[in-house]
C-alpha cells in the first residue's frame, strides 16, 4: 500500500474553524493529511507553496477563507495568484496542475471542507505518487552522507590563486556592489578563508551578497579568479549552515532546480511552440532552451516579463539558415543557479542527468541562447568531469558564423539602441566581443555606450538568485540612468535575467517612469530586422 503525503495549509480564521468542527462530530482525518495551520492562505508564498512538492509532498491544498472575509484583507487574492501561478509551474515541471488546490470556506461551511479534503485526497490517490524524489533520499539513496563539507578550503585557495592576493585593493575599488556603499570587500573575504576562519562576517554573510561579475577578476593583478573562488567557497558555506536564507523570492528557483534532479520528472516545457516553428527529433543538432518559461510564469503578475520569446525567436533564425534542431522535450536546467549559490551536491545531480540525456539522443552539438547555460554546459560541466560528448555552441556565434557567409541583409531599426553586457558573457574570452559584432551588423538609428561597458560593464545586480538587496537595486538604478544618458530609447540586452532584474528596478514606485525604457534580447532584435537580400 502506497504511503501518500498531503499537506494541508489551513487557514486560522474561517476555514480552521470548520475544520475543528469537523473534529468535534468525530470525522477521522485522512491519515495522508498533514494539517499545517496558516495565519492566512496569502502568506503562503509560491516559493513554500512549491517547497512542499521539493520535500515530497504528493499533493498541497492551501485552504483559506471566502472572498471578502479575509481578515488581512487581500489574503485570498494573493493566494489565488500564487496558486494560479505555482500551479502552471507544476505543469511545466510534468508534476501536473491538479497536485494543487486551493479552496476556501465559511466558519459554517464544514461539510464543503468535508467533501472538498476527501476528494481531493481521492484525486491523488489517482493520479499516483509524486515523480519528485527529495534531495534527502537521493543522497540516502547513493549512500552519500547529506550536508558534509566539500573540499579543502586549501585546495580552493591554491586554485584560484588567492594566496597571491597582494592585498591592494584593486578589488574593492572597482566592485559594482562596494561603488554603492555597501562595506563589501573582495580581498577581505579572501584573508578570512587565508587566515581559516569560516566563521567571520565576510564569510557568514558578504559571501552570498557577491555578484560573481568578476570586474574585480579583471583589475586583479595576481589574476586571483574571484568568482570562482567564491562559488567554490560557497559550496564549503553553504554545507555548514541551515536553510536558504541568503537567496532571493524565498529560494523559490534553487528549490525548482533541486526537483528538476528527480530521474522520474517528465517536463512539458516545449508543449507551447508557436505554430511555423520547425524541429527534428532526429536532429544531430539540440537547441538547449534553459528556465525562460519558468521565469516568465513566476513574474507574470508582477514584471509581466517574455524571456520565453528569446527561445522562440532563436528557432525561427535557426529555421531561417536552413537548421531544423531538436529539442529535448524533458528538458532540465543546466543547474547553474544551484552551482552558484553552493548547492555543489544537487548541481552534480542535475549535471549528470542533463548529459545523459543529451548523449542518449546521438546529439553532436547543443547550441544555446543563455549565456549561463552556455558557461554551464562549456565549461563548468567540464571543470567538475561531466563533459559530454558534443560541442556547445552559443547563438550569437552560430549567428555570427552563418550571417558571415550568407547573403543577408537588416531592414532599418527605428530606435536608438544602448547594450546591457551579460556577466557569463564577459567570462568567456571567445564570445565578449560577439554582441557587439552582431550590434554593428544592424542598422539602428544610433548606437551608444553606457559609460560602464565590456569587461568592467556594471552586473544587473542579482546573480544565480542571491545578494537581492538595496544596495544591487541601487546598481540597477545607477545602470538605468547610465542608459537613459545615452540618449538611447531601446535597451539591448543578452542574458533573461538581465531583463528580469531591470525591469524590476523599473517598477519602483519611488523613482516613477524615470528609470522605464524599452528592453529587447538582442536575439529577438535579430529575428526582427534580418533580411535575405
Amino acid at each position: 500500500m502506497k504511503d501518500y503525503k498531503i499537506i494541508l495549509f489551513l487557514c486560522n480564521w474561517g476555514a480552521h474553524a470548520a475544520y475543528q468542527t469537523l473534529l468535534d462530530q468525530g470525522w477521522p482525518a485522512p491519515a495522508e493529511i498533514n494539517m499545517i495551520r496558516i495565519p492566512c492562505t496569502g502568506r503562503i508564498s509560491r516559493a513554500l507553496l512549491f517547497k512542499a512538492f521539493e520535500m515530497g509532498a504528493d499533493g498541497v491544498a492551501l485552504v483559506g477563507c471566502k472572498p471578502g472575509s479575509c481578515r488581512y484583507g487581500l489574503g485570498t487574492e494573493n493566494a489565488n495568484t500564487n496558486t494560479h501561478d505555482t500551479r502552471d509551474i507544476l505543469a511545466l515541471l510534468g508534476v501536473g496542475r491538479e497536485r494543487l488546490r486551493l479552496a476556501t470556506f465559511l466558519p459554517d461551511e464544514a461539510d464543503g471542507l468535508r467533501d472538498f479534503i476527501e476528494t481531493f485526497c481521492g484525486t491523488i490517490k489517482t493520479i499516483g505518487k509524486t515523480p519528485v524524489v527529495t534531495a534527502r533520499q537521493q543522497a540516502d539513496k547513493a549512500g552519500i552522507p547529506a550536508g558534509p563539507d566539500s573540499g579543502l578550503i586549501s585546495g580552493v585557495l591554491s586554485a584560484h590563486n588567492a594566496y597571491g592576493c597582494q592585498d591592494c585593493g584593486k578589488c574593492t575599488s572597482t566592485c559594482p556592489l562596494a561603488l554603492t556603499g555597501k562595506q563589501f570587500s573582495p580581498r577581505a573575504m579572501a584573508g578570512a578563508v587565508i587566515a581559516g576562519d569560516l566563521n567571520t562576517k565576510e564569510l557568514t554573510e558578504d559571501i552570498w551578497s557577491c555578484l560573481t561579475c568578476g570586474i574585480c577578476y579583471e583589475r586583479c593583478p595576481s589574476g586571483v579568479n574571484f568568482p570562482d573562488f567564491i562559488c567554490d567557497i560557497r559550496s564549503i558555506v553553504k554545507n555548514r549552515e541551515d536553510g536558504d536564507r541568503h537567496l532571493a523570492h524565498g529560494g523559490f528557483f534553487q528549490s525548482l532546480m533541486r526537483a528538476m534532479t528527480s530521474p522520474a520528472l517528465s517536463t512539458k516545457r516545449w508543449q507551447d511552440l508557436p505554430d511555423g516553428i520547425r524541429v527534428d527529433a532526429g536532429s544531430k543538432v539540440l537547441f538547449f532552451g534553459g528556465c525562460a518559461p519558468y521565469f516568465d510564469t513566476f513574474f507574470r503578475a508582477h514584471l509581466g516579463v517574455k524571456t520565453s520569446e528569446i527561445l522562440t525567436d532563436s528557432l525561427r533564425l535557426l529555421n531561417f539558415f536552413d537548421v531544423v534542431p531538436a529539442l529535448l522535450e524533458n528538458e532540465r536546467c543546466c543547474g547553474h543557479d544551484l552551482l552558484w549559490s553552493g548547492d555543489r551536491e544537487n548541481f552534480l545531480r542535475l549535471a549528470r542527468l542533463n548529459v545523459a540525456m543529451i548523449e542518449e539522443r546521438g546529439i553532436e552539438e547543443v547550441v544555446t541562447a543563455c549565456p549561463e547555460c552556455y558557461r554551464t554546459l562549456a565549461e563548468d560541466y567540464a571543470r567538475f568531469g561531466i563533459a559530454g560528448n558534443f560541442k556547445v555552441t552559443h547563438f550569437y556565434e552560430f549567428l555570427e558564423r552563418e550571417i558571415d557567409k550568407s547573403a543577408v541583409t537588416f531592414a532599418p531599426l527605428e530606435n536608438a539602441i544602448t547594450f546591457q553586457d551579460s556577466c557569463r558573457m564577459n567570462g568567456v574570452a571567445h564570445l565578449r566581443d560577439l554582441p557587439r559584432k552582431l550590434i554593428q551588423r544592424l542598422v539602428p538609428d544610433q548606437f551608444a555606450e553606457m559609460k560602464d561597458r565590456q569587461a568592467v560593464s556594471m552586473c544587473c545586480g542579482s546573480s544565480a538568485w542571491t545578494g537581492c538587496d538595496a544596495y544591487s537595486k541601487a546598481m540597477q538604478v545607477k545602470r538605468l540612468r547610465q542608459a537613459h544618458d545615452t540618449g538611447s530609447n531601446l535597451l539591448v540586452t543578452a542574458c533573461p535575467k538581465c531583463q528580469i532584474h531591470l525591469q524590476c528596478a523599473m517598477e519602483d514606485p519611488i523613482h516613477g517612469d524615470s528609470l522605464k525604457m524599452e528592453m529587447a534580447d538582442l536575439t529577438s532584435i535579430i529575428r526582427q530586422t534580418i533580411r535575405w537580400e
